[in-house]
């Protein structure tokens, strides 16, 4: 019985380790089968990538064009806010006070603005987009801005405001009227305080009523003009191909970079030619562009973006001076004085220069992968940037916000 036990316990550990053996080959199986999976995914993207800096990116129509006469339109206009617990304007911005007796007299109520001391209600500016085809009784978002000393809009709440165009300010476009919503809030005490976001100004949710129709243009006779939001030459040209092999009798041409004419056929209206034209896709060219905003660093390279032959050197010189004091300290009774002496230290560090060679025709994944390598920061991105389009071997527009 005993041999016969340890017969089992032999069978049952070589059963384990043969399992344990076959479980190691099928990780080191699932491993290579990963990477492989990896590697794959990265040449399909590189070939996407190459694809579409190639061919360009494919969107719809509506999404990068808007027909000539299909515009937002901005209103504008003044109001009170009310409501403020002591954080309104003061008597130094007197036209607030001039605002509320001019508001109350249209109530039969005459107020004299140079006794007004209450700090509960502020001046402020009001703004708002109409959007396309906006007709009476639709509601949008309005946003209110402070113009005076008023420390805060926080809980405020805006007294009727007419708002209106442009070009006329008799009619008003649209009535504001609602509750401000800051999304933040400042708080003090003794002294201290403490703010989120910015509170003098304020957004108010479907806070205007539109009042009046703004009048527009889509047709021009027998014609359309479909306008991109960015010319491009090749891109107009694009779209007047795919609209001619879709819709001949479109008879779409394009006029420039930036607008495609398209002729309503005679059994057709124009809102039906402009929904069939936004539901298209078209391929949009990408743009050979590297924008660089210095304040925050940031760094958007766009498709395209080639580099011709160049080494790219980078490395750090570190000075650090540091100063600390020196006391001597005279003997018990010996009537001498303690002495303070400033001493400096001097260390000066550099980095090992690091060295990338690009190759001609190296593309933005290609620098990515420099930068990766020299791990450079980003204002040492965009002193590189800057100095290989100097250079030349960048071949792109570099645009600095």
């Amino acid at each position: 019985m005993k041999l016969t036990h340890w017969l089992l316990l032999t069978a049952s550990a070589l059963l384990m380790l043969g399992a344990n053996a076959q479980g190691d080959g099928t990780a080191e199986q699932r491993d290579a089968k990963q990477v492989r999976a990896e590697r794959q995914d990265a040449l399909r993207k590189m070939k996407e990538a190459n694809r579409v800096e190639k061919d360009g990116v494919e969107v719809r129509i509506k999404d990068i064009a808007r027909f000539r006469g299909v515009r937002k339109n901005q209103i504008t206009g003044f109001g009170l806010i009310v409501g403020l617990e002591g954080t309104g304007d003061s008597k130094k911005t007197p036209f607030t006070a001039s605002l509320l007796a001019n508001a109350l007299k249209d109530f039969g109520t005459t107020v004299d603005a140079a006794q007004f001391q209450a700090k509960n209600i502020a001046a402020v500016t009001i703004t708002a987009e109409l959007p396309p085809y906006a007709t009476p009784g639709n509601t949008i978002d309005v946003t209110v801005q402070s113009i005076g000393d008023a420390k805060s809009l926080q809980g405020g709440f805006l007294l009727q405001a007419p708002l209106y165009g442009q070009s006329d300010k008799a009619k008003a476009v649209a009535v504001a009227q609602g509750a401000v919503s800051i999304g933040g809030f400042n708080a003090s005490s003794g002294g201290a305080s403490v703010q989120k976001n910015h509170v003098n100004v304020g957004r108010i949710p479907d806070g205007a009523i539109v009042q009046l129709a703004v009048p527009y243009q889509v047709v021009f006779g027998d014609k359309l003009f479909l306008e991109l939001d960015k010319g491009d030459i090749t891109t107009s040209k694009r779209i007047a191909m795919v609209l001619m092999d879709r819709f001949p009798s479109y008879n779409a041409i394009a006029v420039d970079g930036g607008t495609i004419q398209v002729t309503v056929p005679s059994d057709s209206t124009a809102m039906e030619v402009m929904s069939n034209i936004e539901l298209l896709t078209v391929l949009s060219d990408v743009e050979a562009v590297v924008i660089i905003n210095e304040r925050t660093g940031t760094i958007v390279l766009g498709g395209n973006v080639r580099l011709g032959p160049a080494v790219v050197a980078q490395g750090g010189l570190q000075v650090i001076i540091d100063s600390y004091l020196m006391i001597s300290q005279p003997e018990p009774f010996s009537q001498g004085q303690t002495v303070k002496d400033e001493q400096k230290f001097v260390s000066v560090t550099e980095d090992e220069a690091k060295v990338a060679l690009v190759g001609p025709s190296a593309t933005i994944a290609d620098l990515a992968r420099i930068f990766q390598a020299l791990k450079v920061t980003p204002r040492d991105m965009i002193a590189i940037l800057q100095a290989l389009k100097q250079q030349g071997a960048l071949k792109a527009r570099i645009e600095v916000q």
